[in-house]
Parts: C-alpha cells; structure tokens; sequence
C-alpha cells in the first residue's frame, strides 16, 4: 500500500505527496505547503529536514552504517585508500585502472602553489589560527583560477575534472605549508614520485637536507584518516558547500565556505577536544575512573568528548576502524602512550556501564582520530585541517550535485519572526 500523508489545519485537511530513497527511507514532500496553505514547517537547525536528494553518501545512524556510493565504509577502509575513494565520492564508480590513473596524475600535476599564492601567507600573524589561513588561501583559488571560477554553472563544470583536482591536492600542499609557515621552517614542495600521503607527510616533515620517508603504516594510518572524513552526509560544513554554491558560486569559493563551518568547535575541533581531555586525566593521575565517576554526576567540567554523535544511535562505524588503526600504528613506532591506554580503558568502562549504554554514548571517531595525528607528530591545532584535507572529496561532489540539478534551486530558509512588532521611529533627543 503506498505511503500517504496529509496536515489538517484547522477543519481542513491537505494531502502531502510522500517522497522514498532507495534504502527506503521515507520523507513528507513540504515543498508546496507555504504557498497552499500560508503554513511553513520549523524545525530549528534543520534536524529533521531533508533539504536535497542526494547519490552520494548512505548513513543510517540508528543501525551504525556508512556508505559511500553504496560501498560499506569497511570495505573501503580495508580495501582501498584515500585517492581512489575520493574518485569514488566524486565520480560515482570505483575507477578503472586508467582512470586511476589519469586521476592521480591529475593531483600530482596540480599540487604546487604558485608563488603568487604563496606570498598571502605573508600577510598573516604566525600565531593565526590554521583554518583562519586555510580558508582564505583556499578562496584565494578562484581568483588565481578565475579561469575555472567563473560563478557560471555550465561554464565551471566544463573544467570540473581539473578545479576538483587542484582543490583536493592544492588544499593539502596549502595545509602542509601552513605547518611550515608556523614552525618559522622553508616550504618543502610536492615530489610528483610520491603517493598522496607519503607526499604530504613529505612537505609536513622533510627538512632541506633531509627527506622525510614515511613508515607504510604511517602512510597507511593517514590514507584511513582521510578516507574515514571523505564524506559523511549533510553535515553542517557540507550543507554550507551546497547552500553557497546554491548561489552559483564556483567550487573554491563554496569550500572555503565548508571549511569555515568546519572549523567552529561543535564541528571540527571534537578530536582536538577529546585529546585535551585525554591528557587532563593524565595529568591528574587517574586512568579514566573518576572522570567517569564524575560525568556520570552530570559534572560540566568532566564532559566525555567524543562520546555520542548528532545522527549515529548505535557505534560510529568508523571509530571501530581507527581504534584498530590507532594500537597498529603506536605499536609500529614504538610510541607507548599513556593517552591511548587511558582512552582504551573509556571504552571500556562506557561499555559495560547501563549509564553511558542507555543513553547510546558510543565513542565516535573523533575519540581515536586525534591519538593517531598526535603518534605522527602532527599538532592538535593542525587537526580540524586534515579533517579539511579528508573531506575536500565529499564537498566537490556535494557541490557537483548542485551545480547539475538543472532544477536546483537556492537554498532559503524561512523563519519564524518573533521581534517587535511594527513601531514608529522616535527622535534621539526624545528617548529616554
């Protein structure tokens, strides 16, 4: 029997057309309800509104499953690495073995910043907040790239290939240079022999007369970092993609948007936060008991960080993977990490404990994500900027959705007015 729906409105009722996706999940079609009926649906932060159809990624966070284009996360994080599941994000298909290929030469023939580019870094304070600098010199792109940045829709998209090309490896190169920058050290430039993540560590951590050759379980625990952030649904730095680019701004502009929204601590700095409290209980001499002991007595000053998630109701998918990447890859540095013994015994205890089980605190990604970028010398400040790098994929192909709809639209919330009503103006030397 097919799927009806309808709001009734004082006496009278009007019927909703009822949208399904192709893992069945269903939605109230509300398109026409304003100009119907003068009524608009609320729904503060947009949590239960599905604001675009979308081919690109599957999260079902009641049962803890993540797809990418229909692949479980586990096969990919198993199988395959960073570059091809960014072709995968973006394109739709795993990549034949040419168009692996030709994709990966693409990156590596765009990876340098021209010394144009590079003098903006001067311009910033050394101390400056690395999305602060992140954001700018990506949306710096469209104007050293006007070329591929034309605001036009069909004009963009008919150099999409080499735009999303150079945001992926342009952002990683801008990314390692900021480290650079920072560290008062000389930019280390792109070797075009080098994969994607051995040749970002290579211009993170080579010096002049020293090259930087990354461990394969180093490279690999860095590949499985970015490919777990690849995409990860509507999320707020992706739907911030989709809604500037809704205006027809081109790809740069649009994430430089993303990694705006990206770098608010409510998004991207809840690995960073789970290492700072990590490290205060160690500092206090406790192995996770009493910090559990006083969360659980609703103490603010002893919040679990990366416990929960807005969407998943079950175990984040992901945090099985990088827990398992996270002793792998300590274990093969011979790093011996009292964060990483006390993070394991949070798991644990949150586990067995009806407390953290009924309210569905599961740790989330972020839990062991920070623990493997602090084992690879990277700092806490530079991590929302990974995140940054891993998810580049998922906000080209977000974009890309939007750019093609032929019926796309702007994106425009209504609002609920709740200010003064109409008043008349009073002269300053009549107010009180």
């Amino acid at each position: 029997m097919p799927h009806t729906a309808s709001v009734k409105l004082d006496d009278k009722e009007f019927p909703l057309p009822v949208m399904q996706g192709s893992e069945g999940e269903l939605a109230i079609d509300t398109r026409k309800l304003r100009t119907e009926t003068g009524y608009i649906c609320y729904d503060q932060g947009y949590g239960n509104t599905g604001s675009c159809e979308s081919k690109v990624t599957f999260l079902d966070g009641d049962n803890g499953i993540l797809r990418y284009r229909g692949y479980p996360i586990e096969q990919l994080a198993e199988k395959s690495d960073f570059v091809e599941t960014a072709y995968l994000v973006i394109y739709g298909e795993l990549p034949t073995p040419a168009q692996r290929k030709a994709f990966g030469l693409l990156l590596r023939q765009n990876a340098a910043v021209e010394t144009q580019m590079q003098r903006i870094f001067e311009g910033f304070p050394v101390e400056a907040p690395p999305m602060a600098m992140l954001t700018s010199i990506v949306a710096s792109m469209a104007s050293h790239h006007s070329e591929l940045a034309t605001n036009n829709f069909e004009k963009d998209l008919q150099n999409f290939d080499l735009a999303a090309a150079m945001a992926i490896s342009k952002t990683r190169t801008i990314a390692a240079m900021i480290y650079r920058y920072q560290k008062g050290k000389p930019y280390i430039y792109p070797k075009q022999d080098l994969p994607f993540c051995e040749n970002f560590l290579h211009m993170m951590f080579s010096e002049p007369y020293k090259e930087y050759i990354a461990e394969p379980e180093v490279a690999r625990a860095l590949n499985l970092l970015l490919l777990l952030h690849a995409d990860h649904e509507q999320n707020c730095s992706t739907s911030t993609v989709r809604t500037v680019g809704s205006s027809a701004a081109n790809l740069f502009t649009s994430i430089a948007a993303g990694i705006c929204a990206l770098s608010g601590p409510l998004h991207g700095g809840a690995n960073g936060a789970v290492l700072q409290m990590l490290q205060t209980i160690h500092d206090e001499g406790d192995d996770g008991t009493r910090f559990i002991a006083a969360a659980k007595s609703g103490s603010k000053s002893n919040r679990l960080m990366g416990f929960g998630h807005a969407v998943y109701r079950n175990f984040d998918p992901r945090a099985r993977i990088i827990g398992k990447a996270a002793e792998d890859v300590l274990k093969k540095l011979g790093i011996k990490d009292p964060l990483l013994d006390i993070a394991r015994n949070l798991e644990q205890a949150t586990l067995k404990d009806d407390y953290f089980v009924s309210r569905k605190l599961y740790p989330n990604v972020d839990f062991y994500s920070g623990i493997i970028m602090r084992a690879l010398g990277i700092p806490t400040n530079m991590f929302t900027v990974l995140f940054a790098v891993g998810r580049s994929p998922g906000w080209i192909a977000n974009w890309h959705e939007v750019a093609s709809n032929a019926k796309g639209r702007i994106y425009r919330p209504r609002q609920i007015y709740v200010g003064h009503t109409k008043r008349d103006y009073v002269p300053i030397d009549q107010r009180a």
